[in-house]
């Protein structure tokens, strides 16, 4: 199974270099959290990668106080669907 990994704007999983899945944040003005991208590649589709990645985007939120915002539909479909993940939500 590949393991989530971390640099300073995104969580990710690699196979040989290649990444097969990530989440691309940014801080924005106000220093919130920031998600303008998710990809899986069509090997992890269906395992939950997804939803993995932007558990990861949110509890980062929640450990340095941030709130989130997103361009990326799938990020945004997440983050409405739970009452946890609402409440960090910026308007």
């Amino acid at each position: 199974m590949y393991r989530i990994q971390q640099d300073s704007e995104s969580f990710f999983m690699e196979e040989n270099g290649e990444r097969k899945a990530e989440i691309i944040f940014q801080e924005d003005q106000d220093g919130d959290l920031f998600i303008e991208h998710t990809f899986v590649h069509e090997d992890l589709g269906g395992r939950g990668v997804g939803k993995e990645l932007v558990k990861k985007v949110v509890e980062k939120a929640q450990s340095e106080n941030k709130r989130i915002s997103s361009s990326c539909s799938y990020a945004q479909k997440q983050l409405e669907k739970s009452d946890e993940y609402r409440q960090l939500l910026k308007n």
